[in-house]
């Protein structure tokens, strides 16, 4: 990428810049850019932020956008780690900006502190840090997330034991945010391969005792692109926001397509 561009002061169009807060230390943001319409390809611009211990790195991103330049563009929505929409690269590991506190990046004694934010890899860039999420979800909805099965409705619940549902509650965490998927390196260079997160979506379905249709979702996750093709590198369990054990729920579904759910 080319060189970085320093951006300390507001930009044609922004607004003033506020007085830093009391107790704010100054952050170095390197982000990476790309706008397919500016001609100027891949780079990093880099940002001067006031930060407190107390702010989430989503609160830096929202300062840059709002005070040294509003063309940057991401995702976010809750901004409290149950969308999903804000996950990025942060000092080359995928986390949500919105769950990374401050005070656990700032250094204790005092040194400068660099940042560096990039688009999730192994997903086409669209502008900054935006990925084109479709190829992820295509990967999603081919597993059959849903409750799959037969016969007329019920008239009342489809009762379910707490033994029964403790034995995919793990799995029922997963925010779609593609963090575990991005962070697969076979993801990276299999465009095909399905990718953790949909295994863990088919893992909750699969070992549904309510849901007829796991042996349809263990043909599907059979095929070349499927379940086999994992390395267990545990890339997507360290990547997982919601903690959820990726590596363990994919070596499950491999031993439920040589035995039995």
């Amino acid at each position: 990428m080319a060189t970085t561009t320093v951006i300390s002061g507001p930009e044609a169009g922004s607004a003033a810049l506020p007085t830093p807060p009391e107790g704010s230390v100054i952050v170095t943001v390197k982000i990476a850019r790309f706008n397919p319409e500016d001609g100027k390809g891949a780079h990093w611009d880099t940002f001067e932020v006031p930060a407190l211990p107390s702010d989430r790195l989503l609160n830096l991103l929202l300062y840059i956008k709002g005070y040294l330049d509003g063309s940057l563009t991401f995702r976010r929505s809750c901004a409290h780690g149950v969308c999903g929409s804000d996950a990025m690269r942060i000092n080359g590991v995928n986390r949500l900006a919105c769950k990374l506190l401050m005070k656990d990046m700032l250094p204790k004694d005092g040194k400068p502190l660099t940042i560096t934010v990039e688009a999730l890899k192994g997903l086409p860039v669209e502008k900054d840090l935006i990925v084109d999420m479709e190829p992820f979800f295509d990967a999603f909805r081919a597993i059959k997330p849903y409750l799959m099965t037969s016969g007329h409705e019920p008239t009342g619940e489809r009762i379910q034991s707490a033994s029964d549902r403790a034995r995919f509650d793990d799995t029922t965490k997963c925010i779609l945010c593609a963090c575990c998927t991005s962070s697969c390196p076979v993801y990276w260079n299999e465009g095909s391969y399905f990718g953790p997160a949909a295994f863990v979506n088919a893992h909750r379905f699969i070992f549904d005792s309510r849901d007829e249709g796991a042996a349809e979702r263990l043909d599907i996750l059979n095929d070349v692109d499927g379940v086999w093709r994992c390395r267990t590198t545990f890339n997507c369990t360290d990547a997982c926001p919601r903690g959820i054990q990726i590596t363990k729920a994919i070596a499950e579904v491999k031993r439920a397509l040589l035995f039995a759910r």
